[in-house]
Order: C-alpha cells, then structure tokens, then sequence
C-alpha cells in the first residue's frame, strides 16, 4: 500500500495571522488529504459516541450543566483575547492535540472507572475543557482552509463520516442486544467505548500527519 501523499502546501493563512517567533512555526507544512481525513475519523468518533453521552450524563443534575455552560463562556472568551498570539499553525497543532488527548483521557476513563456520579462529572468536565477551544478551532481552520472548493470537501467528509458513525453505532446496539442479549445501557456504553478508543487512536495519527515537518528544515 502506497503511503498517502503529503498533500500540496497551501497558501499562506491571510496576512493578519500572528507569526511565531523562531523556526517552529515555519517549519510546519499543512496536508490537506491527511486533515480531510483526520476530520472525518474525528466526526466518525463523535457520530459513534453521540448516543452514549446520554447515558454517561444521567447522574449530573440540571445545575452541574448551568454551571458548565457558564464557564464554557467565560473560558471561550478569555481563549478569544488571545488570538493574536494562536492564530498560527504552530499553536492550532498543539491546541488540536490537546482536545485530541482530553478525548483520549476521557475515553480510558470510561474504560476503567464505575459508571456513577464520578465517571459523569470527568467525561463532562472533560468534553466542557475540550469545547472551550471549539471556536478558535474553527475559526482557525477556515484561514487554514483558503479555497471554497477544499471547505466543501472538508464539510462533506465530515458529515458523511457523523452520519456513518451514527449508523455503526446503531448496529453495534443491536447487535449486542440481540446476539448478546446485553440489556444495560451502562453496560452497552462500556462495550461501546472500546471502538472508539482504537478511533480516537487513529484520529491522533491523522492530525499529527496532518502537519509534516518541512523539508527546509533538514
């Protein structure tokens, strides 16, 4: 199997994108067929994962959720005034890496601790951490991104793999529902989560790749 080309470096993100002082930033490239990719394995995980969530949060009480949205807001607003100094490639890998990590986390957490009240509030505080940097994420990714053409090849992807994603998850309900005979939402959830710990896996991969070295640099 031949390895996936590097992909063409796109143009510059527009002029008023910070620059990084040093090497580190301009010694990143962008590919753009392992960023598709990377978005569609990461829309996979959440298509699969979406009906889980539910079940996980059924311990929280309605005022966890009020308290959480609240600092989504106020974290989400102190990320903004710092975009003169992360709108770059440099920081847009790393702050990507680590919404990739706090997923990962979240997911052994699943895999190794007792569904409870515990359990609920780590995958919520978790996921709340990972959306502070949503909208710099995709605002970012739109300057990354410059022509219209790649955006509908990246919006494509993305839905098809959260629709496929959703439907897997489905069979793989009814699948160990009627071959299993597993009728325990925890338990399905448990089960459930092993997949998507291989996908996660696989999501880091693609994102790493997503930003080779440049060959100036050797």
């Amino acid at each position: 199997m031949s390895p996936m080309p590097t992909g063409r470096a796109l143009q510059p993100e527009r002029a008023w994108t910070s620059e990084m002082a040093g090497s580190d930033a301009s010694e990143l490239e962008f590919s753009l067929p392992w960023f598709i990719t990377y978005k569609f394995l990461n829309s996979l995980f959440l298509g699969v994962s979406i009906g889980s969530v539910f079940t996980l949060y059924a311990p929280l009480s309605p005022a966890t959720f009020s308290a959480g949205g609240v600092g989504l807001a106020v974290a989400t607003m102190l990320i903004a005034t710092q975009y003169q100094r992360i709108f770059n490639r440099f920081w847009f890998l790393r702050i990507s890496v680590l919404t990739e990590l706090i997923i990962f986390v979240s997911v052994l957490a699943v895999l190794s601790l007792k569904s409870g009240h515990l359990l609920a509030l780590i995958i919520y505080l978790g996921y709340q951490l990972a959306f502070t940097f949503g909208s710099y994420l995709v605002r970012y990714e739109t300057l990354l991104i410059s022509t219209e053409t790649d955006l509908k090849s990246l919006d494509i992807a993305k839905q098809s793999a959260y629709l496929v994603g959703m439907g897997l998850a489905w069979v793989f309900y009814q699948l160990i529902e009627h071959f299993g005979e597993i009728m325990d939402a925890d338990q399905q959830v448990y089960l459930i989560y092993y997949p998507l710990l291989l996908i996660e896996l696989t999501v880091l991969g693609a994102l790493l790749k997503s930003f080779p070295k440049s060959d100036k640099s050797c």
